[in-house]
């Protein structure tokens, strides 16, 4: 039976300002309408008051948070944006002992446990606690991005997400990890981050026992299970898990390089390659294999390096029964057998059944000597 999971609801300070903001509207465009009287009938002055009032909130806020400068229209919204700073988490769950900082975090929570009835968006099947944020939500499918940047011109379908954009330009990160002190510019990435710190992996895979710190990493897992592959190369037929991978694959038949070193000029299809290169540059720390002394940038490629001289071997082919350490390796191999050579070099227009062998080959176009 699957592990109950955190339902997947839009960030909460975003719901809360949401709502707020949308009872605002709501309740001036109601004042307006109850104003809006025949030629010559005098308008309630009650009216004219709560209409003058609505605005006053709106424009002004003078409650300043004296740790980042951020501002508020009421003292209680400060109180609780005080809490990103503190630390503090006054709202604890009876069932499992997890604390929140706003009282609105914790119903959310709660729903793990009583199972309340959501709304659903019909799209994309997302959930959300509120008719009014799944509302809000609509505009990604319809497009709509009412909310443009100044200075950039970059479109938003939420306010929220143009604010949070516009920290890019201004540089303010008023959001920090109380253990590294690294800074961030929302309260969700920080949230992310602070996994690396707790180990907490509230997603747990429904086909298998790995868990995982984010939602859209276990996604992406578990399309290795349904074997998932929507995305197909429309050049040779080869699918894809995620866009991503098929954008970064169709590079492999334009000849696109868009990471350029600014170190040496050279040019790579992928930034994962742009960074190992970097290397050469900046003589970065590497993780040593304690077996032969090899070098590798991520602590994952040393793992499956570690392989080598374990002499395990997982992956069998089922054409000849030849094993492999990797699932990479066994998959490039299996091209012998299938006849796959879907990597061209633009000049000569020979065929690799690898990335790494057309790599390889293009040195003796451009003389590289590595």
């Amino acid at each position: 039976m699957r592990d109950p999971e955190p339902c997947r609801i839009e960030d909460t300070e975003e719901q809360t300002e949401l709502i707020e903001e949308n009872k605002e509207s709501e309740e001036l465009s109601e004042v307006k309408e109850k104003n809006h009287v025949k030629t010559g009938e005098k308008p309630w002055s009650c009216s004219q008051s709560k209409q003058k009032d609505l605005k006053k909130r709106r424009n002004k806020k003078s409650f300043i948070c004296t740790q980042c400068g951020k501002s508020f229209t009421r003292k209680t919204r400060l109180d609780v944006h005080m809490r990103v700073h503190t630390g503090e988490k006054p709202f604890t769950c009876d069932q499992c002992g997890k604390s929140f900082a706003q009282l609105a975090h914790l119903k959310e929570h709660m729903n793990i446990h009583t199972r309340e009835k959501l709304y659903t968006c019909d799209q994309c099947d997302k959930t959300f606690l509120w008719a009014l944020v799944l509302k809000q939500h609509l505009k990604v499918h319809t497009k709509e991005k009412p909310h443009s940047c100044y200075l950039c011109g970059n479109g938003f379908s939420r306010l929220r997400s143009l604010k949070e954009h516009q920290k890019i330009h201004t540089g303010v990160r008023e959001y920090m990890c109380f253990e590294c002190e690294k800074t961030f510019t929302t309260a969700k990435h920080l949230k992310q981050h602070q996994r690396i710190h707790t180990g907490e992996k509230p997603y747990k895979c429904s086909y298998c026992d790995k868990r995982f710190s984010q939602s859209g990493i276990l996604k992406r897992h578990e399309m290795i299970h349904t074997e998932q592959k929507p995305f197909k190369c429309d050049q040779c037929g080869k699918s894809f898990a995620l866009k991503g991978i098929l954008t970064a694959h169709m590079r492999v038949h334009t000849g696109e390089k868009p990471f350029t070193c600014d170190q040496c000029g050279r040019s790579f299809s992928q930034s994962g390659h742009l960074q190992r290169h970097m290397n050469i540059h900046t003589r970065e720390k590497l993780i040593s294999c304690d077996q032969c002394g090899k070098t590798f940038l991520r602590a994952s490629d040393l793992t499956k390096h570690l392989k080598v001289h374990t002499k395990e071997k997982p992956h069998s082919c089922y054409s000849c029964g030849k094993r492999f350490s990797c699932l990479k390796n066994l998959k490039v191999h299996q091209k012998i057998h299938t006849g796959v050579r879907e990597y061209m070099c633009f000049e000569c227009e020979k065929t690799f059944t690898s990335a790494n062998s057309l790599q390889l080959h293009e040195r003796i176009h451009i003389g590289e000597k590595p």
